[in-house]
C-alpha cells in the first residue's frame, strides 16, 4: 500500500497522508514524477506499460507518484530504479517544469543516460519492455497513437525546455 503526502495548490506540504486508491480530498494534492531520459545519439528511452494498467501496452517514459517523505527527486530516482532498474546520477538530473494538474502536482525530469536495454532490470507488473527512439521513429509512434496521451509531445518538451 502506497501512502503519499498531501499538498496545497502551492505545492507545499500540508501534514497529511493519502492512501492510494482513495479519493483524494477536494483542494489537496499528491506529488507526480516523470522523467525523459535521453542518450548521447539525442534519442529518448520508452518504456511500454503492463496490459493490466490504464492504457496498457501503451509507450511513455517513465514516471510514478512520490512516497510519503520522498522529494520530487528523490521520487524519480526511486521510480527509475524499481521500474528500469536503471540508476541515474541524482547531481545529473534537471526539474524541466512543474504543473498542476487536476489532482496533483506534475514534475517532469531531464537526465542523460547510455545504458544497454540488456542491462535494464523491468518491474513485471509494470513495465513489459523498452526502447530507445529517435525523433523520427517517435512521430510515427504518435501518429500510430502508441503513446500515453497524457505525454504526447516528449521532444517537443525537450526542445522547450532545454
Amino acid at each position: 500500500m502506497e501512502i503519499w503526502d498531501l499538498y496545497d495548490e502551492n505545492k507545499m506540504r500540508v501534514g497529511r497522508l493519502h492512501k492510494r486508491g482513495e479519493p483524494i480530498p477536494k483542494g489537496f494534492y499528491h506529488l507526480v514524477v516523470h522523467v525523459l531520459i535521453q542518450n548521447d545519439k539525442g534519442e529518448l528511452l520508452l518504456s511500454k506499460r503492463h496490459p493490466a494498467k490504464g492504457y496498457g501496452n501503451l509507450w511513455e517514459c517513465t514516471g510514478g507518484s512520490v512516497l510519503k517523505g520522498e522529494t520530487s527527486l528523490e521520487g524519480i530516482l526511486r521510480e527509475t530504479k524499481e521500474e528500469l532498474g536503471l540508476y541515474v546520477e541524482p547531481n545529473g538530473g534537471k526539474l524541466l517544469y512543474s504543473e498542476l494538474k487536476n489532482t496533483y502536482h506534475s514534475d517532469m525530469w531531464h537526465f542523460s543516460s547510455n545504458a544497454s536495454l540488456s542491462d535494464l532490470k523491468l518491474q513485471e507488473d509494470e513495465v513489459i519492455d523498452v526502447k530507445w527512439v529517435n525523433r523520427t521513429q517517435y512521430e510515427k509512434m504518435l501518429q500510430n497513437n502508441e503513446v500515453v496521451p497524457s505525454f504526447k509531445h516528449f521532444y517537443r518538451i525537450l526542445d522547450q525546455y532545454k
